[in-house]
C-alpha cells in the first residue's frame, strides 16, 4: 500500500502531509487511525472486507466506549458500513460477524438492524451464515425462570452477514481460487460450528478465532486480493490473510491493539521479523 498524500484546505492555509502506515511488511499493512477518518485507503481498492465490529455489550476496550445508547450505537454503525462500502470494489464483499440479538441493555434485533442499515447505505444481501460456538456461557439472565411471565429466549449463536456491493459475479483479481473440494462443500453449509478464541490467550478483550476470516477469505477471495479489517483488534484476520497468500490491511485507533498484532504476526504467521518496517 503507497503512502497517500493528503492536502487539507483550511480557510487560511493548505496542510501536505504523508499518511504513513503504523507497520508495513510484504503484502501486510497496519494504520493506526479512526475508520471513519482515514484517507490512505484508496476507493474502490478493497475485495473482501471481514470484521467483526463492537457489539456495544459494555466490553471495556482500551479506546472504544463500548456503552451507547442503541440508537447512538446504530447511527455509528452506519457510518462506518458506509465508508468500507467507499472503499469497496463494484465486485467486493462485505463478512460481517455480528451477534443475532442481544438482550443486554434491553432485547435488541441486532442482524436485522443492520442488515437494513447496510442495505439502505447500498450494500446488497447475499446470505447469513450461522456461526455456532457450542458455548451457552453469554447467557445472563432467564427472565421470569420457569414461568410464562416474561421469559427470556437466548439463542447462543453469532452471525456472519455476506453483502456484496454491486455485483455478486467477481469479475476481478486473479481468478485462482485456493479451497479445496471438501472446504467448499463444508463452509457453503451456512451452519458453521467451531469454537471462539481465548481472551487470555490472545490477550484482547473481543477476539475472534482465526477459523472464522480463513474460510471467509478462501471462500470468497481470490488468492492476491485485498482484505481489509476495519476494526484490527488482535490482528486475526491479518494472520489469515498472510498465510493464504491474500493482502491485509488493518486499521484500529488503539495502539497497543496495533502492536499485539504485530506481535501475533510475527508468532503465529511468522513473518520475517529480520525485515519489515516498523
Amino acid at each position: 500500500m503507497q503512502n497517500i498524500m493528503v492536502i487539507k484546505q483550511n480557510k487560511n492555509d493548505v496542510e501536505i502531509k504523508d499518511v504513513k502506515p503504523y507497520f508495513e511488511y510484504d503484502n501486510i499493512t497496519i494504520y493506526k487511525d479512526d475508520i471513519l477518518k482515514i484517507s490512505a485507503i484508496p476507493h474502490n481498492s478493497i475485495d473482501l472486507i471481514v470484521t467483526s465490529p463492537p457489539y456495544n455489550v459494555d466490553i471495556h476496550y482500551n479506546s472504544h466506549v463500548d456503552n451507547l445508547t442503541y440508537n447512538d450505537y446504530l447511527e455509528f454503525t452506519k457510518k462506518w458500513i458506509k465508508k468500507c462500502f467507499e472503499l469497496a470494489k463494484d465486485d467486493g464483499r462485505f463478512c460481517l460477524n455480528i451477534p443475532l440479538d442481544k438482550n443486554k441493555g434491553g432485547q435488541q434485533s441486532v442482524c436485522a438492524d443492520i442488515t437494513k442499515i447496510a442495505k439502505d447505505i447500498g450494500w446488497k444481501y447475499h446470505s447469513t451464515i450461522i456461526w455456532n460456538e457450542g458455548n451457552i456461557s453469554r447467557r445472563t439472565a432467564w427472565g421470569s425462570f420457569m414461568s410464562a411471565s416474561a421469559p427470556y429466549v437466548i439463542t447462543p449463536v453469532e452471525v456472519i452477514l455476506i453483502l456484496y456491493k454491486k455485483n455478486w459475479k467477481k469479475t476481478s483479481g486473479s481468478k485462482k481460487s485456493d479451497i479445496t473440494k471438501k472446504e467448499f462443500m463444508d463452509w457453503t453449509n451456512g451452519i458453521w460450528s467451531f469454537s471462539g478464541e481465548s481472551k487470555k490467550r490472545v490477550g484482547h478483550p473481543a477476539p475472534f478465532p482465526i477459523e472464522l476470516p480463513r474460510r471467509c477469505i478462501k471462500l470468497f477471495s481470490y488468492v492476491g486480493d485485498t482484505v481489509l479489517d476495519p476494526f484490527l483488534g488482535s490482528g486475526t484476520t491479518l494472520i489469515a490473510t498472510y498465510l493464504n497468500k491474500r493482502k491485509g490491511i488493518g486499521v484500529d485507533i488503539d495502539k497497543e491493539y496495533c502492536d499485539l498484532a504485530i506481535k501475533r504476526l510475527k508468532q503465529e504467521a511468522q513473518i520475517n521479523q529480520n525485515n519489515f518496517n516498523f
